[in-house]
């Protein structure tokens, strides 16, 4: 008989590279499921370690295993002090997306550093991680996995609209649960506000404060990701090689490029919702609080926008990354392939033991 009620440390580090968010998450199944934030954290990287993960994507095999080693002791440590310092007991796990390094699925190729199994032995305590290999082995996407959180937790948004790194959107249609990523957001965003000394634009006064460039605006709705279909999905590597180039021909103006790519930001987001008064769409992630670009995406549509609270906000991921995990525990679908377009619905993730 399955139990119905688990506590778990849900961990997630974005491609943002704002940090390492730590929940700890009760979830309990009545007729559905149900779940409550007891702690959350979010531990900022040193600028030593946002270094080394920017360096990652220019590592070389070898490079990458002894950073894959320093990683998972790294996560070790902060999750030993998260566990300490809040006087976590009576875990059933910690749940670890990692830090993505790679994420070429049109390769056949991801890679989520901190996955080790020596995590659980440092941490001592049962770990479950490494929840994309399997679906890109399934010729998967490998992402987005948060929509089965979606479909079970947050049922009742017509819409789940997340601004992290990249926007990514979550809906049912035909009811089939689709979702996928629409377009870069804070990668972009926080890069050129640290061009100007500051690590994120605090609420899109920045941006705000520039002006549209239409000639920039065109170049960026030209990007061939935009005209295809789902499932797929977006990494830094696109951002690089597709979008900081065009941006850099205009680098002149900051905050103009803040302004613009604001609205290219929130016309994409729009062109895939459908505008419906009815409709209801929930928005999280570290976007949120630019109140700039929360404005521009609710001036292009009717759709009505909830936003929840901060902890639901900061912490929607890691609180699904450790649903991931109990499902993981109950031998339960996990990874929709109607989403990540795998040849079938499947449980993902590697158990290991302290």
């Amino acid at each position: 008989m399955k139990i119905n009620k688990y506590k778990v440390l849900g961990v997630m580090s974005g491609t943002s590279l704002d940090g390492v968010d730590i929940a700890l998450v009760q979830f309990s199944k009545e007729s559905n499921w149900d779940f409550q934030i007891l702690m959350a954290e979010t531990i900022p990287y040193s600028p030593e370690w946002k270094k080394k993960l920017n360096d990652g994507l220019k590592s070389t095999y070898q490079e990458l295993e002894q950073l894959d080693e320093d990683y998972t002791g790294y996560l070790a440590t902060i999750i030993s002090v998260f566990i300490k310092k809040h006087k976590v007991e009576e875990l059933d796990a910690v749940c670890s997306h990692g830090h993505t390094i790679k994420h070429e699925p049109e390769n056949g190729f991801t890679l989520q550093i901190g996955n080790l199994p020596q995590l659980a032995q440092l941490i001592g305590t049962t770990v479950i991680c490494d929840f994309r290999v399997q679906d890109v082995a399934l010729e998967g996407q490998g992402a987005p996995l948060v929509p089965v959180g979606d479909e079970l937790l947050f049922s009742e948004y017509n819409y789940c609209l997340n601004l992290g790194g990249f926007a990514n959107i979550s809906t049912k249609q035909e009811g089939e649960r689709i979702a996928y990523d629409i377009c870069a957001v804070n990668t972009v965003l926080n890069y050129y506000a640290e061009k100007l000394g500051f690590e994120f634009d605090k609420g899109g006064e920045i941006a705000r404060s520039g002006s549209l460039n239409q000639e920039l605006l065109h170049q960026l709705e030209q990007l061939p990701f935009y005209s295809q279909t789902p499932p797929k999905s977006l990494g830094i590597e696109w951002v690089n090689k597709n979008v900081i180039p065009i941006l850099k021909n205009y680098e002149e103006n900051i905050p103009s490029i803040l302004h613009t790519y604001c609205h290219h930001c929130a016309s994409e987001i729009a062109k895939n919702i459908e505008n419906n008064v009815d409709a209801k769409m929930l928005v999280t992630g570290g976007g949120v609080f630019n109140t700039f670009l929360m404005e521009l995406i609710q001036q292009k549509m009717e759709t009505k926008i909830h936003i929840p609270s901060s902890e639901t906000i900061n912490f929607k991921e890691a609180v699904i990354f450790g649903f991931l995990g109990v499902l993981k525990l109950r031998e339960e679908i996990n990874v929709l392939s109607s989403v990540t377009g795998a040849t079938h619905d499947h449980c993902a993730g590697l158990v290991f033991e302290p």
